[in-house]
């Protein structure tokens, strides 16, 4: 993607439905302002636009290159109002803060006891919502006016809301507490990873303990229940308790459906919430429930009174095609999910200003592995060259790590030989560079070094002497999560078997689930 393309004001134009454009220019008449206005002007060209380009804006004639930046400024601005009058875009928040606008606007006109009104109905719309931030600064607004003594309240009116304040203030400071606590957790995970001993186990332990806050569950609301739930999520997905991770993520999705107002305030919470639960019933194996709750997902994701937007459309796309391929994973329904490669990369055309490209490339590891899986290598390298030719993006290095080793697996199955010595030298670097590695893919690394050495009719011993290993860490708590990125000892098992190894994982899927 070019730099211009990501100018802010054209990637926010482009955004724009039709029916947005339509309001704006809407609004721009409402003004009385000039058809022949500047900023006008501006929008119909940039919406023109394939592309940014600053010349073909300057040819116009319309500003100078000194003046353009001001303008831009100035349409990015009026553009944000229109918005924020459509309809399609009101919702509790933004009522609230209205009324707010409107009772300081009293305010300052002297006009105490409609402002205090206002503010009283305000104030309620904000704590029936959990919006308990909001409803703090309109009780301190409220305090601002009983303080002139203007109105001549009541006595016990100073007494309500002092102590209105004070159990608003105490909420709040928990719900940031908690909320502070689950982003320190998210960041030591994209820092560090899982853990994956028990040294740094009992150091996360500590580290979650020390900054968890003390509280009373049964006191309690939505909001600071979210948080806690969410807390304990990290900390679980951490230490690699999966087992927790379903427990939390559970009670997360179960506390929105018991406040379907909620999830229409919420969608981004619920929508993540949910996906949480589906990646917890993945690293468990439980396909049941795994479906089951994939499908009301879905369901409820297509209901009339479900929240619509572009951030809520974007990253429901990207929740349920993630755990759409999961779903055929568990299966080792390849071939049948192969369709679904089509649709997701058509829609990722349309979704590219709303999706960075750390999860575009998750979705096309998710793809490689869908064709790896089908027996299509070819296109499975296609796509993991993406991957590992992508210099600009910082990726988790376990994604590149198993990027790398899927791509030479790849390259074995597909009889491209020519070659197999440079990228086994290759991926064998790049794997000794990283730091705190899994056993098994330590136990690979080794595998790697003397493949170049093994005559063809000795490889399939050495299958064998490789599968052996790698069982010895299948239910090992710190190194059965390798596993799922790249499922080698099902591999290993269709090389010595002499089968496809979707028949191999679809052969366990049925067991597994004859077993139940």
């Amino acid at each position: 993607m070019t730099r211009e393309q990501k100018d802010n004001l054209f990637v926010l134009i482009k955004s724009l439905s039709k029916s947005e454009k339509r309001q704006f220019k809407l609004y721009v008449g409402r003004l009385g302002v000039n058809e022949d206005s500047k900023f006008l002007m501006l929008f119909n060209i940039l919406d023109k636009l394939g592309v940014y380009d600053e010349a073909v804006i300057l040819k116009k004639g319309i500003v100078k290159k000194q003046q353009l930046s001001n303008l831009k400024a100035h349409l990015y601005k009026q553009i944000l109002i229109s918005l924020r009058l459509n309809p399609s875009h009101q919702n509790v928040r933004i009522q609230i803060r209205e009324q707010l606008d409107f009772a300081s606007i009293l305010y300052h006109k002297g006009l105490y006891k409609q402002s205090l009104k206002i503010l009283d109905k305000a104030k309620s719309l904000a704590i029936a919502n959990e919006e308990k931030n909001v409803a703090y600064e309109i009780v301190e607004f409220e305090k601002i006016i009983e303080s002139q003594y203007i109105t001549r309240s009541l006595n016990n009116r100073a007494d309500e809301l002092s102590v209105q304040a004070k159990e608003l203030s105490q909420q709040n400071v928990l719900a940031s507490k908690l909320s502070n606590l689950s982003l320190q957790l998210y960041g030591l995970f994209l820092k560090t990873g899982y853990v994956k001993n028990d040294a740094e186990n009992k150091r996360v332990t500590e580290y979650f303990n020390a900054r968890l806050p003390k509280y009373n569950i049964n006191t309690l609301g939505f909001r600071e229940k979210l948080w806690l739930y969410k807390a304990h999520l990290w900390y679980s997905f951490l230490t690699q308790d999966f087992l927790s991770c379903y427990k939390y993520a559970s009670k997360w999705v179960d506390l929105f459906y018991k406040n379907k107002d909620m999830i229409i305030l919420n969608p981004v919470f619920f929508l993540r919430g949910n996906h949480y639960l589906l990646e917890a019933l993945f690293y468990l194996k439980q396909y049941k429930k795994f479906k089951e709750t994939l499908e009301k997902l879905e369901t409820i994701e297509k209901e009339d009174w479900f929240p619509k937007d572009d951030n809520i459309d974007g990253l429901a796309f990207l929740y349920i095609y993630n755990n759409k391929f999961n779903l055929h994973f568990i299966e080792g329904s390849f071939d049948e999910g192969l369709p679904l490669i089509d649709e997701v990369l058509e829609r990722l055309k349309n979704y590219k200003d709303r999706i960075d490209e750390h999860h575009i490339m998750l979705f096309y590891y998710k793809i490689a592995s869908m064709y790896f899986g089908a027996g299509e290598n070819k296109k499975c390298i296609n796509f993991l060259e993406k991957i590992i030719s992508n210099k600009s993006l910082q990726m988790r290095e376990d994604l590149l790590c198993f990027s790398r080793i899927l791509n030479l697996v790849a390259h074995y199955e597909a009889g491209l030989d020519y070659n197999l010595d440079v990228l086994i030298r290759s991926t064998y670097k790049f794997l000794i560079k990283m730091e705190d590695l899994y056993e098994v893919q330590k136990e690979f690394i080794k595998f790697l070094r003397g493949l170049g050495d093994i005559y063809p009719h000795e490889v399939k011993n050495e299958f064998i002497k490789l599968h052996k290993k790698l069982k010895e860490f299948e239910n090992d708590p710190y190194q059965s999560r390798a596993f799922l990125y790249l499922d080698i000892i099902s591999w290993l098992e269709s090389k010595i078997q002499d089968r496809p190894i979707g028949l191999v994982i679809r052969n366990k899927f049925h067991a597994n689930l004859v077993g139940k």
